[in-house]
């Protein structure tokens, strides 16, 4: 695959969702109204690609802003390794994001709404001030819902939830959400929490860790 051959990742990722049985409902919705955008980027080991993905996703944030509402999501698809375990791709997920996080710093304090803390129940990913909440996907993820064929991070706004939760709509799609994740992967994601339970970190890579995490991430980040 060409590395800015969009269109073919596009495809994989709106069939991927599109599937009748596909539990994410949110992401149904973001594809239907146009709102799911995506880019491809290389290898998800090689660091190549982070300034053009932390350009991609500036470009979604001025995006998303301008528009607002609800169901806005931004994928970064990664052309390899094919069919890591869960380890490895946990590893490389915590890669890009801690080389997207340092570029950001340069620039851009972290989202005041959220917490830098990772191991804090209010923490969010931030980039250009804008909390994210991140779903990884791979082949070989212990998830069926996450078995996308390409490594792939998910961005969504943390706002949207928050949105969601004022107008009513969070509970009743959180209770759709894992009714259908029951019947498409046999049981509920076991790291799901909502926000200000525990850390999200632990939901990220979409592995069952069972205990502790040790999350490698380190914010440099200037607070507001």
């Amino acid at each position: 695959m060409k590395i800015d051959d969009n269109n073919i990742a596009a495809a994989e990722l709106t069939e991927f969702i599109s599937n009748k049985n596909f539990p994410c409902t949110g992401a149904k919705t973001a594809l239907a109204k146009n709102q799911l955008k995506s880019m491809i980027a290389g290898n998800m080991a090689c660091p190549a690609d982070d300034k053009k993905i932390l350009n991609f996703l500036y470009q979604y944030i001025d995006g998303y802003r301008k528009k607002g509402g609800i169901f806005h999501s931004a994928a970064i698809i990664f052309t390899g390794p094919e069919y890591v375990c869960e380890a490895i791709f946990e590893k490389m997920l915590w890669q890009r994001l801690q080389a997207i996080a340092n570029l950001d710093s340069v620039n851009y304090s972290y989202d005041k709404r959220v917490s830098s803390d990772i191991d804090s129940p209010e923490f969010s990913f931030s980039l250009k001030e804008e909390a994210f909440f991140i779903i990884g996907m791979h082949p070989r993820s212990s998830r069926p819902s996450r078995r996308f064929k390409y490594p792939a991070l998910v961005f969504n706004p943390h706002e949207q939830f928050e949105i969601m939760k004022a107008i009513g709509k969070y509970e009743r799609m959180k209770k759709s959400v894992r009714r259908r994740d029951m019947a498409y992967s046999g049981s509920i994601n076991p790291m799901l929490d909502d926000h200000g339970k525990k850390t999200e970190v632990l939901q990220y890579s979409g592995k069952n860790y069972g205990g502790p995490m040790q999350c490698p991430l380190k914010i440099n980040h200037a607070t507001n």
